[in-house]
């Protein structure tokens, strides 16, 4: 037998650990050193190809950054989905028939004369610079004269540069119409020399044109918006020989929302905007400084009233107003509007309501008037004398309690008799400076800016803003016909 010594261990019999470990060991001791320099050299092989990569990458990066996306363009579509919850919206582009065109022919859009200095720089008009020692230095080139129905060339320039604009449709919450629907009645409204279908062909083909979208087809409308530079009543005509055009009452505009500077109080597609004013800040800069110059403005009478009586109507109001502020001992500054001593291009008006605590303001030609906004501006407390010039027009941009920021008085009262100085010698000087500072508030809200302002909404950002929250509640509620 051989010795036990040297027999070898069982296959059922478990193996010694460290005898197992250590004759292993001893085993492959011979090939150990090859073992490692193929590991070392494969290590080292996959090392290079990394490094050879990485360099190919970021030599690919450096000569053709201009064809990659930059890094940034990660965050803005971050900052983009926060700023624009509300939605998005696509801007039509619109054969130039509908408003590139008018533009061009501004000559030919008033029988008096000449638009092309009014609606030049994007609608803004001419600078102002005439108020230069009227106003701070700092914010005279935030001064235009601007024409009160330009909102709808102001709303389109904003609208190509707005930061919620998209350029897909199919991502779009609203569709914007930038038709010129102002302009194109405008200048066939002053003689007898134009029929009805004059005043209303350019809105009957933007209407067939829009109608033939896709986006229009999947909703009949109710995502679309347009802006309509003049008031309502100026596209509301019933018959023939009325003023004006059809288009608010053709077919294809029922579903249509539609930013006016005057709307029907009763009709839900209509929206109030503000009339633009003169004043269109390029920054938040010049906001502060203009709130604060009107803050600490010194103001020498109690009120103000500039206009014209309408010396055709019977017992005019305009007329009484100008009475009672003649009449008023030094208490009010008159800027009697006869002729054209107001005309756009005077600092006449401007300086009587930066000299004033309230400033009167009965209805226009119709139910509102610019003076409203231009008056606020000032940083002077608006007196009204119906509700519909202001309070239920534009909701969207004034506070929600008007005596927070105003003063009524009934027409009907003036009419009997009721003085107007009485009322307003009641308020205190307390009572005067919150309602002051509160106009000084909301004066972001109800101008236009030149471009957007970083951090700040003005009038253009909260009528926007308003209708598409106004689509999204339509989609969620069903509120459709």
């Amino acid at each position: 037998m051989l010795p036990l010594s040297d027999t070898p261990p069982s296959p059922r019999k478990p193996p010694n650990p460290q005898l197992d470990r250590k004759n292993s060991f001893s085993l492959i001791k011979p090939y150990l050193r090859c073992t490692w320099i193929i590991f070392v050299v494969f290590f080292l092989h996959i090392l290079l190809l990394l490094a050879a990569r990485n360099f190919h990458i970021s030599t690919a990066l450096i000569t053709n950054r201009q064809h990659l996306p930059a890094v940034p363009v990660i965050a803005a579509v971050d900052a983009d989905v926060t700023q624009c919850s509300s939605g998005k919206v696509f801007v039509y582009d619109l054969p130039p028939f509908f408003n590139t065109e008018l533009l061009e022919n501004c000559h030919e859009l008033n029988p008096w004369g000449s638009r092309c200095d009014t609606y030049s720089n994007g609608g803004l008009g001419r600078s102002a610079k005439k108020l230069a020692g009227v106003i701070p230095e700092s914010v005279v080139g935030s001064w235009y004269w601007t024409d009160q129905f330009a909102s709808e060339i102001i709303y389109h320039n904003r609208m190509l540069n707005y930061r919620c604009r998209t350029l897909d449709a199919e991502s779009a919450t609203a569709y914007y119409i930038p038709f010129y629907a102002g302009l194109a009645v405008g200048k066939y409204l002053w003689t007898n020399n134009y029929t009805a279908e004059d005043r209303d062909r350019h809105c009957r083909m933007m209407l067939k044109w829009v109608h033939e979208q896709p986006y229009w087809k999947k909703s009949n409308g109710w995502d679309h918006f347009i802006t309509m530079g003049r008031i309502t009543w100026d596209f509301r005509r019933s018959k023939d020989d009325d003023w004006g055009s059809r288009c608010i009452y053709l077919p294809g505009m029922r579903n249509i929302t539609r930013l006016l500077i005057e709307r029907n109080s009763w009709d839900y597609f209509d929206i109030g905007v503000p009339y633009p004013t003169g004043f269109h800040p390029t920054s938040t800069s010049d906001v502060a400084t203009w709130q604060e110059f009107v803050r600490t403005r010194t103001r020498t009478t109690l009120f103000c009233f500039a206009g014209a009586t309408r010396g055709l109507i019977k017992n005019d109001f305009r007329g009484l107003l100008l009475n009672q502020c003649y009449n008023s001992s030094g208490s009010c500054q008159v800027v009697d509007c006869g002729g054209s001593k107001c005309s756009n291009g005077t600092s006449l008006i401007l300086e009587s309501f930066l000299g004033s605590d309230f400033c009167l303001q009965p209805r226009g030609d119709s139910f509102t008037r610019r003076s409203i906004f231009d008056c606020m501006v000032a940083g002077s407390i608006p007196v009204f004398f119906w509700n519909r010039t202001a309070y239920s027009q534009y909701e969207w941009f004034l506070p929600g309690r008007p005596e927070s920021y105003s003063v009524f008085i009934d027409k009907k009262e003036v009419l009997n008799g009721k003085s107007i100085k009485g009322v307003l010698e009641k308020f205190g000087k307390e009572e005067v400076k919150e309602m002051r500072e509160k106009v000084i508030e909301y004066i972001p809200k109800i101008v236009y800016a030149k471009e957007g302002l970083k951090g700040m909404k003005d009038a253009f950002d909260v009528a926007v803003e308003g209708v598409l929250n106004r689509i999204k509640d339509q989609e969620r509620d069903g509120f459709k016909w």
